[in-house]
């Protein structure tokens, strides 16, 4: 593994985290931990340049050097090299660190980084799927630095739950107060807001895409690494809006932060 700088603490990809929050979150971790191996055993890397979010975050590195990502599984947003990524699948950060990351294997509720460590702090599509998302922004708020911006994104609205949502291993969908609410509680003031998330519009790609994910893994997953390029490739552009927008019409949104 690379050089560790001074953000990174005495623990390791090989160091236990705390037994009573561990214990707390084993089953919902564990079956987290399990579908996202499987995933990202056999999937690719993509590279962050060819997500609709790279020219926001091509913006934001100049005055970020110091970089970290939670859980990016092999979608990861930031460049990854010299970007310090945590996760909780092992395959995802050997790949990962095969590029030139910094991995570290660990939960977002127990970061092993001192506090104030980062500049930028990307965060997508991971606290809907923990127990305790207070802590898990608690941590995200620590390593944060004095005036970091922190990228994180959310499924909006219960009522929207669907069979993709256990399949992936989600805790809840946020109801837009909450999640406002929750980001506000622990210093961070919303700038700028987005539409996100690619998962298809068509409730029956997706229902297919899990049968066949579920009884026929080898092929497709064959066809995930074929296909994700260029699923990725017809993402539309980012179109942020300057404060929160409204959020009554829209399944997932992407916020841009900064910490107070």
């Amino acid at each position: 593994m690379p050089e560790s700088r001074a953000p990174f603490s005495a623990r390791s990809r090989d160091s236990p985290v705390t037994l009573s929050t561990e214990a707390q979150q084993r089953p919902l971790l564990e079956v987290n931990r399990q579908f996202y191996n499987g995933l990202w055993g056999d999937a690719k890397v993509v590279e962050p340049e060819r997500f609709n979010t790279w020219p926001l975050v091509s913006s934001l590195l100049p005055q970020h050097p110091r970089r970290l990502e939670v859980a990016p599984g092999l979608r990861p947003r930031l460049p990854i090299a010299d970007t310090y990524f945590v996760d909780i699948s092992p395959p995802a950060l050997d790949k990962l660190e095969a590029r030139g990351g910094r991995t570290t294997l660990a939960p977002i509720y127990s970061l092993p980084f001192a506090d104030r460590a980062f500049d930028l702090v990307c965060a997508l599509d991971i606290i809907e799927h923990v127990d305790e998302d207070e802590q898990a922004m608690s941590e995200l708020a620590r390593v944060a630095a004095p005036g970091a911006s922190l990228l994180i994104s959310v499924p909006l609205h219960q009522a929207l739950w669907t069979p993709f949502d256990d399949f992936v291993g989600h805790r809840r969908r946020y109801e837009p107060q909450v999640i406002t609410s929750l980001l506000s509680r622990h210093g961070f003031t919303v700038l700028q807001s987005a539409v996100f998330g690619m998962k298809p519009r068509s409730s029956h790609i997706t229902n297919l895409g899990m049968w066949f994910l579920q009884r026929h893994r080898r092929h497709s997953m064959w066809w995930y690494n074929k296909v994700m390029p260029f699923t990725v490739r017809l993402q539309k552009p980012l179109q942020l809006r300057e404060g929160l927008m409204e959020m009554d019409e829209i399944s997932d949104i992407l916020l841009v932060c900064r910490r107070r």
